[in-house]
């Protein structure tokens, strides 16, 4: 028997991980961007975080979230309801929050599950940011190397006036997702630990491009993603429209410099610009269709009202506008505990406006607008039975 010892372990592994990406994307290894900080490869899609103990930190915060996410949440929730009904409340029966709130305030139980949820999220943050930012000239040479790569184009716009909405610490994300200069690695990594592991090979994402409704007339030339953040989206509508030219937009640069190297290093054409939803810049009766993912609970909603009226004027006459979202396939929770998740979100998680979203007329203003609306679009969001959509009439 031949003993392996770690370096015979670790080319193994190498390997293994170097054959799974080459048969994800259909491509060899040889196609790395210059200055390419990959020092433990990857896993298919997913580059591994450089050092074994950031990776066992994080696997261990995905691991905690996922408990909390479950078990402890399960027992905030039965606790929150046993309150309530001991104090004539249905907790079904979409009671006030200021109620819940007020009843539920000195509960350790709940308090503990809210307190081990905001710990996670902090700690994952933190986690990574260390790792950046205490590596920072690899990381910003990486990106500088990559800036002009394809295939795809990077269109970066430091002169940008950023709306107020866009420069909060979105998921408490330090730095939110303009004023940090690896918003887009932390995001990446960050989301994957809040997909619990569902997402490491973009999963959910290829799910919502294949969700995606064509026009009538089965014409998809061009296709735009607003609010693309670090591209995966974008990177799957391309796959699934090869013959499509595919833009991602996002306020933050940091974003789309993350995106596009991303996109590149995949060896997929997407084109990646510094520009906002509400003012993109793109000419009249332009897309075939245009999507965004999760986007609308973080705009204001004067900034939503603009983004829709931009939307129609790029979309071209039959064409599809798929926004997936919080409520564009189901409605705001009614229950107590869906109802202080919400709250709690919007307040100690950055959401800054998640409530002000979920009372909002979207399907109102997506008439008004000038959309026609139909709120019986294919589903896109898990546990979601439809999703609304819109198209522009010729």
């Amino acid at each position: 028997m031949t003993m392996l010892n770690r370096r015979t372990l670790f080319a193994s592994t190498m390997a293994v991980a170097t054959a799974a990406k080459e048969a994800v994307l259909g491509r060899s290894a040889e196609a790395a961007l210059p200055k390419d900080v990959e020092p433990r490869g990857t896993v298919g899609r997913l580059e591994r975080l450089p050092r074994l103990d950031l990776e066992s930190q994080h696997d261990f915060i995905t691991g905690f979230r996922q408990f909390v996410n479950v078990d402890m949440n399960r027992a905030a929730e039965a606790r929150m309801n046993a309150i309530l009904k001991v104090n004539g409340v249905d907790p079904a029966n979409d009671p006030p929050v200021e109620k819940v709130l007020e009843l539920t305030a000195n509960d350790p139980v709940i308090a503990n599950s809210a307190r081990s949820w905001l710990s996670a999220q902090q700690l994952s943050w933190k986690t990574l940011r260390n790792e950046f930012h205490g590596n920072a000239d690899a990381y910003l040479a990486e990106m500088d190397a990559a800036d002009k790569v394809g295939p795809g184009t990077l269109e970066l716009n430091p002169d940008l006036k950023l709306p107020d909405y866009t420069r909060h610490e979105i998921h408490i994300q330090p730095g939110g997702y303009v004023g940090d200069p690896f918003a887009g690695h932390s995001y990446l990594y960050g989301t994957n630990n809040f997909y619990t592991g569902r997402n490491n090979q973009d999963e959910l994402h290829i799910a919502l491009a294949n969700a995606l409704p064509l026009p009538a007339d089965g014409k998809v030339l061009r296709i735009l993603e607003q609010g693309t953040s670090c591209g995966q989206l974008a990177v799957a509508l391309k796959q699934r429209f090869p013959n499509a030219e595919v833009w991602g937009i996002d306020c933050g640069a940091p974003m789309v410099r993350f995106a596009h190297m991303r996109a590149a290093d995949l060896g997929v054409e997407v084109h990646f610009a510094q520009r906002l939803a509400e003012d993109s810049k793109f000419p009249d009766n332009h897309f075939d269709i245009i999507t965004n993912n999760i986007m609308f609970h973080e705009v204001s909603p004067e900034g939503t009202h603009a983004v829709l009226k931009e939307s129609l004027r790029t979309l071209r006459p039959g064409g599809v506008y798929f926004p997936i979202d919080f409520y564009t396939g189901s409605p705001p929770p009614k229950t107590a505990f869906g109802k202080f998740r919400s709250w709690w979100d919007s307040r100690w998680n950055g959401e800054v406006w998640r409530l002000t979203y979920a009372a909002f007329d979207f399907k109102g203003a997506m008439k008004q607008a000038g959309f026609d609306v139909n709120e019986n679009g294919p589903s896109a969001r898990p546990g979601a039975k439809a999703n609304i959509l819109g198209t522009k009439r010729a």
